[in-house]
């Protein structure tokens, strides 16, 4: 089928997420026909060096044989096994086990979902559980941290905090509540760790306060690094700070890992940089290097101790026609044999040239701002450095910004308050790298030389 075909068949047919559907309809789709390593190739057979590791998961690298020499044996030999009535499977069984061996402190038990969604969700749906197990219904209320993002479910979205993910949609609900995001670079008591946590903490202490005490605060949600916020790095110390604060008023805290584990950051998981170990752990995407679907709930046993004994002989009624499906558990084992095989360690030292490689760009008229942490990087632009002013909304930063990058071979995530993000494979080599680099001066350079972004820049 030739690729006009294609994109008329997508017009027609094919809704996309987060897209305007009309724009998406005038624009037209670019069609993607092959991958390896950390190259795409789309219907035109442009190769393009993807530095967002497809939507922040293919961190392994595209190609791997042994990955989907995985699939195709399991689906040979089972392709499908329900989890209910005491069913299971091989590969979900080992799955688990090792994912609670990687985890730090004592995330023993594993429930698995599809994505990060619903593994946001199950999380909302067990910590409500909880809390009436525990005898303290009255624990309702759920915090989490503006800019912050934890999927586009029904609940998941009023979780997230990002105004396009609530208009029209009647979200955040009631019992959803926010708190300024730590971003050093826009921090009214930035850029110093210490006034942005001390900040954090007396706004979380006042939000418990007005919505009643700890007593009706049932968790705080959290990434470690905000991903699609425009991959806000917070100070160090701020993530164990918020830990332990959630702690001493006894609310359950949840780390969204879905983008940053599996070795975005350098370690298995990213709480682990600063050596907090969450109530719940929520990870996708890394978890199968986005070959299938699958994302995991991790639970401490505390927790999950609660939960099963206030049950006792009943069934919760939680679950899924999918979760711990084989397939995508048994790719999850090759991916993580892949990592830790190697590819773990190769991301930490490609993290370091990335995050080298970007910062000598702060020279560029147009950056205000580089951060980053291991493969996972932001260059912020703007128009004045000293009042860090954005780019102009007219200037489409979002639009114009991904096609300049396409053009020169690259894909990367393009913000529309003119971040630009980076998510390269940890397969990445040296080479491919410092190619993402110069394709990125490139794009700054042919930005910098728009009439409208010239006559705004101070």
């Amino acid at each position: 089928m030739f690729a006009n075909d294609l994109i008329e068949l997508d017009r027609a047919h094919l809704v996309h997420p987060v897209a305007s559907w009309r724009g998406h309809q005038a624009a037209g789709a670019r069609v993607l026909t092959a991958a390896q390593g950390a190259t795409l190739t789309d219907s035109e057979g442009r190769h393009l060096l993807d530095g967002f590791a497809g939507l922040w998961c293919v961190n392994a690298g595209y190609g791997h044989d042994s990955v989907v020499q995985a699939a195709a044996e399991q689906m040979a030999r089972l392709p499908y096994a329900t989890g209910y009535f005491g069913l299971a499977s091989e590969p979900p069984i080992r799955l688990a086990a090792r994912l609670a061996e990687m985890a730090p402190g004592d995330l023993n038990h594993v429930y698995f979902t599809l994505g990060g969604s619903d593994a946001v969700d199950t999380t909302i749906r067990l910590i409500r559980y909880y809390w009436q197990a525990m005898g303290q219904p009255g624990r309702d209320q759920f915090i989490s941290v503006k800019a912050g993002y934890h999927g586009s479910s029904s609940a998941g979205a009023g979780l997230t905090a990002i105004p396009l993910f609530h208009a029209g949609f009647g979200v955040p609900l009631d019992w959803q509540h926010k708190i300024a995001s730590p971003d050093p670079y826009r921090h009214p008591a930035g850029p110093w760790a210490e006034d942005i946590i001390a900040a954090s903490l007396a706004e979380l202490r006042d939000l418990i306060g007005r919505l009643g005490g700890p007593g009706r605060v049932a968790a705080f949600y959290a990434e470690p690094i905000q991903g699609s916020g425009g991959v806000i790095v917070p100070p160090p110390g701020w993530y164990a700070a918020m830990r332990a604060e959630c702690a001493a008023h006894g609310i359950l805290f949840v780390a969204d890992e879905v983008i940053t584990a599996f070795g975005r950051t350098g370690p298995a998981f990213a709480c682990a940089d600063e050596g907090v170990v969450p109530d719940f752990l929520t990870c996708a995407k890394g978890l199968t290097s986005g070959y299938v679907p699958m994302g995991a709930v991790l639970i401490r046993s505390a927790i999950f101790d609660a939960i099963a004994d206030a049950a006792g002989a009943s069934v919760i009624g939680h679950g899924q026609t999918y979760s711990a499906h084989p397939v995508s558990a048994a790719v999850a084992m090759a991916v993580l044999d892949l990592y830790e095989g190697g590819l773990f360690a190769n991301g930490v030292q490609r993290g370091l040239q990335l995050q080298a490689g970007l910062g000598a760009l702060a020279d560029h008229p147009l950056v205000g701002d580089v951060r980053g942490r291991g493969m996972l990087a932001a260059v912020e632009l703007v128009t004045d450095k000293a009042k860090r002013t954005p780019l102009p909304a007219a200037a489409q930063a979002a639009t114009r910004i991904f096609a300049r990058a396409w053009e020169r071979g690259l894909v990367i995530r393009a913000f529309a308050q003119g971040v630009i993000g980076f998510a390269p494979p940890l397969c990445c080599t040296e080479a491919e790298v410092d190619a993402m680099l110069a394709r990125t001066r490139a794009v700054l350079d042919a930005t910098l030389e728009d009439p409208d972004i010239r006559a705004v820049l101070r």
